[in-house]
């Protein structure tokens, strides 16, 4: 038996409980953009981000897709959370991508 390499269940153990690295990309499954709009922005963005609520009205916003990802990514302090490092750049870019369907 010797040479032999023999897998500790401790070792297996601690490489299951380390945390997901958050820069992975999104599996196809998790990209839609309008569900995770509604359970994450829905609440201030009230009608899907159609009307104003706590957060502004989104549909036909003149501001960059840039400009909608970063505030996604940064938040805006005292007024909107950062959800940087909750989603991935792809579901980021599908709330960016939803919020251009919206219509007035």
């Amino acid at each position: 038996m010797a040479g032999m390499a023999v897998a500790s269940p401790l070792g297996v153990a601690a490489q299951q409980s380390q945390p997901p690295d958050q820069a992975q990309a999104a599996i196809p499954n998790d990209i839609d953009g309008q569900t995770m709009f509604a359970t994450s922005c829905g609440f201030c963005h009230q009608s899907g981000g159609r009307a104003p609520g706590r957060g502004p009205k989104l549909a036909g916003t003149t501001r960059s897709d840039d400009f909608i990802a970063d505030r996604v990514r940064k938040g805006k302090p005292g007024a909107m959370p950062a959800y940087g490092s909750v989603f991935s750049e792809s579901q980021i870019m599908a709330i960016v991508g939803y919020i251009r369907t919206l219509e007035e």
